[in-house]
C-alpha cells in the first residue's frame, strides 16, 4: 500500500523532480567517485594503469550490462503489478529475479577467470608488456565481485519501486566513499597500485550490495521483500526482453569503448587509450542527471499505466520532456565552461594526455545537447514494457550510429572524426526517437 501511494500520487514539476532527485543524485555520486577512482589511479600510478582500466572496461560493462538488463526490466514488471494491486505476485517475482541475478554473478566469475588471459590480448591488453600486466591483476579482482555487482544494481532498481529511492542514494554514498577511502589507503599509503584499486572497488561494491540483502529480507514493512520465490521462467524471459534496452546500451558501451581503444592505439598510442579514458569519464559524469532522472520517474511511469491513470501519465510525460531539455542545455554548457578542470582532475595540465583530452572536448561535448532526450525516450518505452523499441533505440544510438561514424569518419578525418562519432551519433538518434515517441503516442497516451 506504501508503494501505491508513492507511485500514484499526482506529481507536478517540483514533486516529479523531488522524487528522481534521489536517482539522479545516486548516479550522479557513483559517476563522480568513478571519475575520483580513476584519478588515483592516473595521478599514484600512472597513464598505462588507467588505459588498463579501459582496456578491461568492456567486460565490467557486460557485468552492469546484464544488471540493468534484469533490473529495470523487472522493476517495470514488478511496479505495473503494483500499480494493478497484484502486490504478493510482485513480491514473488522480485525475489526470483534477485536469486537469477546472483546465479548469473557466480557463473561470470567462473568463465571469466578461466578464460581471462585470451579475453585480455583480444580486448588489446597485449599491447605493451606493461599494460597487459596491469589489466590483468586488476581483472582478476573486479571479476570476483561480479555476483555483488550484480546485486548492488538490482536493488538501487527496486529501492525506487519500493519507495525507498533515499535509502538506494545512501548506501550508494556509504560504498562510494569507503571505496575513495580505500583507494587512499591502499594506493597512497600502502603503495599498493593497481591491485589497492581493485580491493578498494571491489569493497565499495559489496558495502551496498550486502546492505541492499539484509534489508530486502528482515524490512518486512517495506512492501517489497523477500519472499518464498516462484520460478516463473516466463518473467524472467520477460525481465530480460523488457530490460534489454538497457543491456544492449550497456554492452554496446563496451563494443564501442573497445572500437575506441584501438583506434586511438592505432592513431596516438597508449596516451590516446588514456585520453579517451578520460573523455568517458566526463560523459559519464554529465550524463548521469539524465539517466538517473529517467531511471527515477521510470517506476511512476510504469505504474500509471497500469493503473490506466492517462491524465497523470501525460503530466509526467510533459513534465520531464520540459526537465530533460533544461538539463541538456545544462549539461552542455557545463562542459564547455569546466571540462578543462574535470581533464585536469586525471592528467597533469601540459602532460601529452593532457592536450589530446583537451582537443577532443569541444567536439565530443555537442553530444551533451542531445543525449539525455535519447537516454530518457529509451527509457519510456522500457516503463510500458515495450522492450522492443526500447532496445531498438538503443542498438541504433549506442551501437550501429556510433560504430558506422567511427568505421567512416576517422579514415577521413583522423582523430578529429574519432572525436565526432559520438556527437553523430547522438544527432542521428535523436530523429529515431522523435519518430518512434510520435507513432507510439495514441497506443500509450502519453501525448
Amino acid at each position: 500500500m506504501e508503494m501505491s501511494k508513492q507511485l500514484g500520487k499526482k506529481f507536478n514539476l517540483l514533486t516529479l523532480l523531488a522524487y528522481a532527485a534521489p536517482t539522479m543524485a545516486l548516479m550522479l555520486f557513483m559517476s563522480i567517485y568513478t571519475m575520483v577512482d580513476g584519478m588515483f589511479i592516473a595521478r599514484y600510478v600512472g597513464a598505462t594503469a588507467l588505459s588498463a582500466v579501459n582496456i578491461f572496461f568492456p567486460i565490467y560493462g557486460l557485468i552492469i550490462a546484464i544488471a540493468l538488463m534484469l533490473g529495470t526490466g523487472a522493476n517495470a514488471i514488478i511496479a505495473k503489478k503494483i500499480g494493478e494491486n497484484n502486490e504478493e505476485e510482485a513480491k514473488e517475482n522480485f525475489t526470483f529475479i534477485v536469486i537469477c541475478g546472483a546465479v548469473l554473478g557466480l557463473v561470470i566469475t567462473v568463465f571469466g577467470l578461466l578464460l581471462m588471459e585470451p579475453i585480455l590480448l583480444m580486448l588489446g591488453a597485449g599491447a605493451t608488456e606493461e599494460l597487459f600486466d596491469f589489466t590483468y591483476t586488476y581483472a582478476k579482482i573486479i571479476l570476483c565481485t561480479s555476483p555483488f555487482m550484480i546485486l548492488q544494481m538490482l536493488f538501487q532498481n527496486f529501492f525506487v519501486t519500493a519507495g525507498k529511492p533515499n535509502l538506494g542514494l545512501t548506501i550508494t554514498v556509504v560504498g562510494g566513499v569507503a571505496n575513495i577511502v580505500l583507494d587512499y589507503v591502499f594506493i597512497v599509503l600502502l603503495q599498493m597500485g593497481i591491485a589497492g584499486a581493485g580491493i578498494a572497488t571491489a569493497i565499495g561494491i559489496f558495502i551496498p550490495a550486502a546492505y541492499g540483502f539484509v534489508y530486502f529480507i528482515y524490512n518486512k514493512e517495506s512492501g517489497l521483500h523477500f519472499v518464498k520465490p516462484k520460478v516463473d521462467g516466463k518473467v524472467l524471459l520477460n525481465s530480460c526482453i523488457n530490460g534489454s534496452s538497457e543491456m544492449v546500451s550497456n554492452l554496446a558501451s563496451s563494443i564501442v569503448t573497445f572500437a575506441f581503444n584501438l583506434l586511438m592505439i592505432k592513431h596516438l598510442g597508449v596516451d590516446g587509450v588514456a585520453a579517451i579514458t578520460i573523455m568517458l569519464y566526463v560523459m559519464f559524469i554529465l550524463s548521469s542527471i539524465s539517466m538517473g532522472y529517467s531511471a527515477g520517474v521510470a517506476p511512476i511511469i510504469s505504474y500509471n499505466y497500469g493503473s490506466k491513470n492517462s491524465s497523470q501519465l501525460k503530466r509526467v510525460f510533459n513534465y520531464s520532456l520540459l526537465i530533460i531539455v533544461i538539463g541538456s542545455v545544462t549539461m552542455y554548457g557545463v562542459s564547455m565552461m569546466f571540462g578543462a578542470y574535470f581533464i585536469q582532475f586525471m592528467a597533469p595540465e601540459g602532460s601529452a594526455v593532457y592536450h589530446i583530452a583537451i582537443e577532443g572536448l569541444n567536439i565530443f561535448s555537442i553530444s551533451f545537447l542531445f543525449m539525455g532526450f535519447n537516454i530518457f525516450s529509451s527509457m519510456v518505452f522500457t516503463a510500458f514494457s515495450n522492450g522492443k523499441i526500447s532496445a531498438a533505440i538503443s542498438f541504433l544510438r549506442t551501437l550501429v550510429f556510433v560504430l558506422a561514424s567511427l568505421w567512416i569518419l576517422p579514415a577521413i578525418l583522423g582523430v578529429t572524426g574519432i572525436w565526432l562519432a559520438i556527437p553523430l551519433a547522438e544527432i542521428l538518434s535523436v530523429i529515431v526517437c522523435i519518430f518512434f515517441l510520435t507513432h507510439y503516442r495514441n497506443d500509450y497516451h502519453y501525448a
